[in-house]
């Protein structure tokens, strides 16, 4: 680990040069020319501006939800409110740039924090899909510790403060630095490390703990 970089942080510097030479405002810019050609017709643009975003938004929403259909009915509802939000930046200023990378990642954690709460997930994993695991794995007790090590980060995840949630599946999720978490959230780039570590720190106790105790329960109980 170089000296100076906290456990859990990568260094940034090298690419972050790198982005201000090939990506960034030329990024930004790109999807811009995207946004207005699809505003008046072009599906093309749209396709485009799907596959240059929609890998990042899954990784995103997949902690928030449990199966892959609503994961990606999460990302089409982030994408359509990003494209209005675009819409309504011309008719109302003639707006010509758009920063919709950070939009649509913002509308996508919200849309996903909301999903997670609404539908209550995390619950306990029905006895079938225990029975599929045991029936087609040969290390079945691998990957129901497997399977239990997921549920218990899920769940602390959702735990966590608002705001370190955010920091956390944007950093991690979305690989994205600690510069373009703090724009899509609308915070400074020391807030966001701060935030970042806290989350780190505070997931390891949560399912340290919450491991033990599922250790020492009695067979056949959930923590």
């Amino acid at each position: 680990m170089p000296a100076g970089t906290a456990m859990g942080e990568r260094s940034d510097e090298p690419r972050s040069m790198l982005r201000v030479l090939t990506g960034g405002a030329a990024e930004r810019e790109r999807d811009s020319e995207l946004v207005r050609a699809f505003l008046v017709g072009d599906e093309e643009a749209f396709e485009e501006l799907w596959r240059r975003h929609e890998p990042t938004l899954l990784s995103v929403v997949r902690r928030y939800a449990r199966v892959p259909e609503d994961a990606r009915d999460l990302v089409q509802r982030a994408f359509l409110r990003a494209l209005s939000a675009s819409r309504r930046g011309v008719a109302a200023r003639g707006a010509k740039t758009f920063p919709f990378k950070a939009w649509v990642l913002r509308i996508a954690v919200n849309l996903a924090k909301n999903h997670a709460r609404d539908e209550a997930r995390w619950r306990r994993e029905p006895l079938e899909a225990v029975a599929a695991v045991e029936a087609s794995s040969p290390s079945a007790d691998e990957a129901l510790l497997r399977r239990e090590r997921e549920r218990l980060v899920r769940k602390a995840v959702l735990e966590l403060p608002r705001r370190q949630r955010e920091v956390l599946t944007l950093r991690l999720d979305a690989d994205l630095s600690f510069e373009e978490v703090a724009e899509v959230l609308g915070i400074t780039r020391n807030n966001a490390k701060v935030c970042f570590h806290h989350a780190v720190r505070r997931l390891r106790e949560l399912v340290g703990d919450r491991a033990s105790a599922a250790a020492d329960a009695p067979e056949g109980e959930t923590p």
